[in-house]
């Protein structure tokens, strides 16, 4: 039975790989459609397949804010990529982790199971899991159901206490990959974020050297549009960066304190032991 509590533990939660292509398709699509027709002048010249790959015409300029973030090139809308990515996953992750603390909030439940604990009402303490549900739950219910077996074993209190901790653990590493399930993705797009700016400023920095250097008086146009492509980059990279980094370590900290009220309750179910050793 206790295999069956076990396997409650949930994977859970939107694959990354579809998240990624969706915000992929959004980014692309606006950036072309959106970002592309507001970066002309004349509205016989809008085309949504310019993507800022070579030069831009004299007559290609930014009419609006859309236009101007057009002007970044073709590295600003993978960077959009990954900044919706973070603000999808962010999302999924606020759901999934909602899911996981249960129906009620975790710390009058552990205080109530604690309670129960005390009393040595194990039955109210089951209840009490069955009603709050999440993986807590799940965790405390297989460790419940582990007492039962362990507690009628001819065997010394301190072993009834290991077995139960060692079923703590293992209930807690069948749940832990759902909790932490693309957070490492986060964490990724929180480096790959700022170097995909960084590759976009050099970039355009290559362009406004290059109008710098050419014979004559500079070409103007080119080194404008260099520069505003370099700073759209940084901008929108460092921004990525710096979103990934909170929502990581965010997300992080919620698994951490849903995983240290598994650990106070897995201890509370051991001193029941301790205190049957010590007559009380």
């Amino acid at each position: 039975m206790e295999n069956q509590v076990q396997k409650k533990a949930k994977k859970g939660g939107l694959s990354a790989m579809w998240v990624i292509l969706g915000c992929a398709i959004i980014a692309f699509g606006f950036f072309i459609i959106i970002c592309g027709d507001g970066a002309v002048k004349d509205a016989q010249l809008r085309s949504p397949f310019n993507l800022g790959l070579g030069n831009f015409d004299e007559k290609f300029h930014p009419t609006n804010l859309f236009g101007t973030l057009h002007q970044g090139g073709f590295v600003i809308p993978i960077v959009m990529t990954l900044l919706l990515t973070v603000i999808a996953l962010s999302v999924e992750r606020t759901i999934a982790l909602r899911k996981a603390k249960g129906k009620g909030n975790l710390e009058p439940f552990v205080e109530k199971v604690k309670v129960a604990l005390e009393k040595g009402e194990m039955d109210k303490a089951y209840q009490l899991c069955k009603e709050q549900e999440g993986s807590v739950a799940n965790v405390l219910t297989a460790a419940l159901l582990r007492y039962e077996d362990v507690d009628s074993r001819n065997i010394t209190n301190d072993e009834k206490a290991e077995l139960i901790a060692k079923e703590i653990e293992d209930a807690t590493t069948l749940e832990l990959p759902g909790m932490e399930k693309n957070l490492p993705i986060i964490a990724t797009i929180s480096t790959l974020g700022t170097l995909m700016g960084l590759f976009g400023t050099v970039l355009g920095m290559i362009r406004s050297f290059s109008a710098m250097g050419q014979e004559g008086a500079p070409d103007t146009v080119k080194l404008a549009i260099g520069i505003s492509e370099a700073l759209l980059n940084t901008a929108m990279g460092i921004g990525t960066g710096a979103l990934a980094i909170v929502a990581y370590g965010y997300y992080s900290g919620v698994v951490q304190d849903i995983t240290n009220f598994v650990d106070e309750v897995g201890f509370a179910i051991g001193q029941t032991f301790t205190k049957k050793k010590l007559g009380k």
